[in-house]
C-alpha cells in the first residue's frame, strides 16, 4: 500500500475525481515534487515549492487562478507559473496534464519562457528610459517587473548602498544569528542586471531631482535623465541624540554592512545592549542570544512591541525572550554611554560590549520635499502610485497612499508591501493604471517563533484572540467598531492567508 504521507507519483495517472476541485494534491514526477490543482475543468501541475524561501506550496490556499504560500503569502499563477505577487520574484516551474479517458498524468515539464512578455497594445506611450532612485526592496521589485513586462528602454537604478539590493529582513534574523552566509542575501546575482540591462550603480549620492528638465543630479556632477522616475529612497534608522552615541560601538541595523558589522563585534563579545522594543531591536535580541550572547533590551514602554500588538501579545513576546535569557528594562531609556556603561533614565546602569539601537526609522523624503511634490509625513501618491508630479512615482517606506480598506491614507514600513509598491508602479509607469490595493503583510521572527501579520491597525478598539498565545497557536483579530482592521496569526499560517483574501474581497466587492 502506498504511504499516505508521500507524494504520489503523477506518471503513473489518477483519477480525475481524486483531485477535489480548489483542493490542492501532493504528487511527484521523478524526483521532483509537484502540486496538482482542480479548477472546476482545468487541472494545473507546478512546482511545489515557493521561490522566495521554500514554502510548502501544498499547504497554501487556492484563490480564483493563483496558488498562494503560506509562509510569506507568495502568489503565483497556476497557468504560467509566474510569481505575481512578491516577495517571491522568480516562477515556479509548469508541467503538463495529459488527460486519457477519465485519468490524468503528468509527466512532461513546459519549458520555462523567456523573460519579458511582448507587451500588450503596443509600447506607444512607453517612457524612453525609467530612473529609479533607491536599492532597496521596491526599487529592485519594480526594475525586475519592467522586464518582465517587456519594456527594452533604458533602465537605471541609483543606490547609496555599497551593497547590491539584498534580503533586508535575513539581516536581522537568520544572517544576523548565523544559519544564513553571505551568498543567500543578494536578492540577484551581479550577472542578473547584466543580462536584463539594468544600469546598476552603487554609492550613488542623489544631490537633486529637476523635475522640469526630468533629470536625476548625483553629487559628482553625474546627470541621469529619465522619461518616468520612481523615487524608493526607503528609510534611516532613527538616531540617538545622547552623550557617547557617536562612539564606534554604537550600531544601527539597516544595511547589508550594518549586519557584518554587528556579526564582527558580537564575535569577540560577551554581552550587548539593544536599545529598543521594536520589532527589528527585539529580533536583534534573538538572533545575539542564539550566538551565545548576553542581551540586556532597553525600551521605554511598558511592554515590547505593544503599539503594533497589543499588551498581551506584547507580554507573550516579553516572555519568550525572557524564556531565553534576555534581561528587559522597560518604561526606561538610555541618558548617556560611555564605553561599556549606559546610563539609564532611572539612575541605574548596565554593562554592554556593544550597543544595537532601534528606535525606529524615518523616511528619507528630503530630496522630494526640495522637488516640491507633495508631502504628508511621507510623499502623497494616489492609488496608482503616481506622486503630485506626473510620471514621477513613489513606493516602499516613503510612500503613503490612499487604502481602501481602512479608508485613510497611510504609509508602511514593511518589506513585503514595498516589494508589491515597487511591481505596481512598474506597471503603472508602463500605463497600466492599475490600482494599488494590497492588504499589507510583514512576518516577524523570534527564535522558533513567527508572527505573521495581514492588514493596517493603527488604533483599535478591541483585539480577540482565538487560540491560546502560551500554546503558540491562535489568532488575534484588531477590530475598530465592527471592522476587521488585521490580523496576527502564530502557527496559523493558512488562517493568515484567509484572512488576506477576506480582507481583499471586503475592498473589491
Amino acid at each position: 500500500m502506498a504511504d499516505p504521507d508521500q507524494p504520489r507519483d503523477l506518471t503513473q495517472g489518477m483519477a480525475i475525481s481524486d483531485v477535489a476541485d480548489g483542493a490542492i494534491l501532493r504528487g511527484r514526477v521523478g524526483e521532483e515534487e509537484v502540486v496538482v490543482v482542480r479548477r472546476g475543468a482545468d487541472v494545473f501541475a507546478i512546482g511545489a515549492h515557493c521561490t522566495h524561501y521554500h514554502g510548502p506550496l501544498a499547504e497554501g490556499i487556492i484563490v480564483g487562478d493563483t496558488i498562494r504560500c503560506p509562509w510569506h503569502h507568495a502568489c503565483f499563477n497556476l497557468r504560467t507559473g509566474e510569481a505575481l505577487r512578491a516577495p517571491a520574484l522568480d516562477a515556479v516551474a509548469c508541467w503538463r496534464v495529459d488527460r486519457d479517458g477519465g485519468r490524468l498524468f503528468v509527466r512532461e515539464k513546459v519549458p520555462e519562457a523567456a523573460p519579458g512578455r511582448a507587451p500588450a497594445g503596443g509600447s506607444h506611450g512607453w517612457p524612453e528610459s525609467v530612473v529609479i532612485v533607491g536599492g532597496g526592496a521596491a526599487g529592485l521589485a519594480a526594475a525586475d517587473m519592467l522586464r518582465r513586462e517587456g519594456y527594452d528602454r533604458p533602465i537605471t537604478m541609483l543606490s547609496d548602498d555599497d551593497s547590491p539590493p539584498c534580503d533586508r529582513p535575513n539581516l536581522s534574523k537568520d544572517y544576523l544569528a548565523g544559519s544564513a552566509q553571505d551568498d543567500w542575501i543578494p536578492l540577484r546575482p551581479p550577472e542578473f542586471y547584466t543580462d536584463r540591462r539594468i544600469d546598476l550603480i552603487l554609492s550613488a549620492r542623489v544631490s537633486a531631482l529637476d523635475l522640469r528638465k526630468r533629470n536625476v543630479q548625483l553629487g559628482d556632477g553625474r546627470a541621469y535623465p529619465f522619461g518616468a522616475l520612481l523615487l524608493a529612497t526607503g528609510a534611516d534608522p532613527v538616531r540617538l541624540a545622547i552623550p557617547g552615541s557617536d562612539e564606534p560601538h554604537v550600531h544601527y541595523l539597516r544595511t547589508f554592512g550594518d549586519s557584518k558589522a554587528i556579526i564582527a563585534r558580537a564575535s569577540a563579545a560577551k554581552r550587548a545592549a539593544v536599545v529598543g522594543g521594536s520589532f527589528i531591536g527585539l529580533e536583534v535580541a534573538a538572533s545575539l542570544r542564539l550566538r551565545g550572547i548576553e542581551v540586556d533590551v532597553v525600551a521605554p514602554q511598558s511592554r515590547p512591541m505593544e503599539r503594533v500588538l497589543g499588551p498581551e501579545v506584547g507580554r507573550f513576546v516579553q516572555g519568550l525572550h525572557e524564556s531565553h535569557g534576555v534581561t528587559f528594562h522597560l518604561g526606561r531609556t538610555v541618558t548617556r554611554i560611555d564605553g561599556r556603561r549606559l546610563s539609564l533614565s532611572d539612575q541605574t546602569a548596565l554593562e554592554a560590549d556593544f550597543v544595537v539601537v532601534g528606535i525606529g526609522v524615518r523616511p528619507r523624503i528630503a530630496l522630494a520635499e526640495q522637488a516640491n511634490l507633495s508631502i504628508d509625513r511621507g510623499v502623497l501618491v494616489n492609488e496608482h502610485l503616481e506622486t503630485s508630479a506626473p510620471g514621477v512615482f513613489a513606493a516602499g517606506d516613503i510612500a503613503r497612499w490612499p487604502d481602501r480598506h481602512s479608508g485613510e491614507k497611510i504609509r508602511v514600513e514593511h518589506w513585503v508591501v514595498a516589494e508589491r509598491q515597487g511591481q505596481t508602479a512598474a506597471r503603472n509607469i508602463l500605463g497600466r493604471r492599475e490600482r494599488f490595493d494590497t492588504v499589507p503583510f510583514f512576518w516577524s521572527q523570534h527564535y522558533d517563533i513567527a508572527i505573521n501579520y495581514v492588514g493596517h491597525a493603527e488604533v483599535w478598539d478591541a483585539a480577540d484572540i482565538d487560540g491560546r498565545l502560551e500554546e503558540h497557536d491562535c489568532t488575534v483579530t484588531y477590530r475598530r467598531g465592527d471592522r476587521r482592521l488585521a490580523v496576527a496569526t502564530i502557527f496559523r499560517d493558512r488562517a493568515s492567508l484567509e484572512a488576506e483574501a477576506a480582507m481583499e474581497r471586503d475592498v473589491s466587492g
